[in-house]
């Protein structure tokens, strides 16, 4: 989050509308694909000229461009002007550090969302972000990276399975959305997993490694809903939208996609408190560790007050002190120690302080 206000600062005395790229460069080189079908036609290629892709404009077909790379932000400019992009949502595109929302503008509709995936090695949670623009017969697509959760979409389009080829963009984009919304049910299966596995820890040993362990899972699931929360409202848009570009038709897609948000949410609030519950028992278990050991030794210094002030007594070694010259005095002394030291532990047991 650091790194996102630093490189932000960049953009301090610019103009509005100025393409600064702000976030990490995760791929060497833009890379577009596009796909496009109708219910009896489908094409698929890899793009490298920009002028190709901007020629998909005039196709009455179903377009789906999509962009990895946002660091080249002149590869970025030329397709926003070519397909008519306000160059204020183009520095919202090439800015990773935006929060999910939906702007409509009449001839599109701007998308930014979270897309999230789980690092099996690394077990931590992976963030790009993902621009939809969707126009009337095209969606354009923005990663940061390649590798994304449309693959089942790609499938779905190359052997028309299901409605997909039969509709518009405005189904193209709710399947896109829904993807991605359904990926995180996988992320909250994972943290889920992680979240028990760290309560049944917590129970047999808490260690302050577990407390590290507690932390970062509440990190990672603030930052969950950090990525997430917005993401409602911006959904709930699409469904309320009174635009052209969404079939009403659509509404009942959108509104499914809706509830999965809020399912995701009430979820993650769920971690959130189970989390900080774990908290509470980690400092709880550890007090009560605490207390037994001051218990332990308080009853330890307890019973050897006495013992001490016995010896304390006979340690003066006054001339006239009678016990001195006993014959049995050392052995007597022993005795007094141990029948005192029995009646304290007796004593202590029968007040169940042991």
């Amino acid at each position: 989050m650091l790194k996102h206000f630093k490189s932000s600062s960049r953009m301090k005395g610019l103009p509005p509308g100025t393409l600064i790229h702000i976030g990490e460069q995760k791929t060497q080189q833009v890379k577009m694909s596009v796909m496009e079908y109708n219910e009896g036609h489908f094409a698929e290629k890899d793009i490298i000229d920009i002028n190709e892709a901007l020629s998909y404009k005039k196709t009455s077909n179903v377009t789906w461009l999509n962009v990895i790379g946002l660091h080249d932000t002149a590869a970025i400019s030329k397709i926003g002007d070519g397909y008519g992009i306000h160059s204020l949502v183009l520095e919202d595109i090439v800015n990773t550090a935006q929060r999910p929302k939906t702007e409509d503008f009449e001839e599109y509709i701007y998308l930014v969302l979270k897309m999230l995936t789980y690092d099996e090695n690394k077990q931590e949670i992976d963030v790009e972000q993902v621009s939809f623009i969707l126009g009337r017969n095209f969606i354009i697509s923005f990663q940061e990276k390649e590798g994304d959760v449309f693959d089942v979409i790609r499938d779905r389009i190359r052997k028309s399975k299901g409605r997909i080829r039969k509709m518009k963009t405005d189904y193209l984009i709710y399947a896109l959305l829904d993807a991605i919304v359904d990926n995180y049910f996988i992320i909250l299966e994972k943290t889920g997993d992680r979240i028990e596995d760290m309560d049944k820890a917590l129970a047999e040993n808490p260690t302050p490694k577990i407390l590290q362990s507690i932390h970062k899972l509440k990190q990672d699931v603030l930052f969950l809903r950090k990525s997430i929360w917005p993401l409602r409202e911006a959904v709930n848009s699409l469904v309320h939208s009174e635009s052209g570009l969404i079939n009403e038709s659509i509404n009942m897609f959108f509104r499914d996609v809706y509830d999965h948000t809020i399912q995701v949410i009430d979820t993650i609030e769920t971690y959130r408190d189970m989390l900080s519950g774990m908290l509470d028992v980690y400092l709880s278990v550890v007090s009560n560790k605490m207390n037994e050991i001051m218990k332990v030794l308080t009853i330890i210094a307890t019973i050897f007050i006495p013992l001490t002030f016995i010896a304390g007594i006979y340690g003066m070694n006054f001339e006239y002190m009678p016990e001195l010259k006993w014959k049995f005095g050392y052995f007597g002394i022993w005795i007094v120690i141990i029948v005192v030291t029995v009646a304290m532990i007796l004593y202590f047991r029968k007040k169940k302080w042991l």
